[in-house]
């Protein structure tokens, strides 16, 4: 007779009381890493081939998707996936602005503003009920 499948493993105490707010800090660590790989090569490696900075860029991925799975299951205990979708993408346009001003020296657009307006709707709509 086969043994019962272990069930997840218990949480720490603090994740437990508080993981929609793990789950976000943790995917926001995630998004710094992801957003590195995706475009630090743009300003770092422009003058090397395109295979080294894919190498580079998935060594600096694996780091995001260390962070980013345990941060799904632990968001997963009280969102739902659209929720985890939309937390995410807010996430995504919270990095991505100030690395695109601040790192990459990309000029402040109100194209921003405006993306950011339409996820506020986006959360609206996910998170009423």
């Amino acid at each position: 007779m086969a043994a019962p499948r272990p069930g997840p493993a218990p949480m720490p105490a603090f994740v437990a009381q508080h993981p929609a707010l793990v789950a976000a800090v943790m995917l926001t660590g995630s998004n710094l890493f992801m957003t590195f790989a995706w475009y630090g090569h743009l300003k770092h490696l422009g003058d090397r081939p395109w295979w080294t900075a894919a190498l580079i860029s998935w060594g600096i991925a694996l780091a995001e998707y260390l962070l980013q799975v345990p941060a799904n299951r632990i968001g997963f205990t009280v969102l739902s996936l659209a929720q985890l979708k939309i937390l995410q993408e807010v996430i995504t346009l919270a990095v991505f602005v100030p690395f695109a001003v601040l790192y990459m020296g990309q000029p402040v657009k109100l194209d921003f503003l405006w993306a950011g307006l339409c996820l506020l709707g986006a959360v609206y709509f996910i998170f009423r009920g």
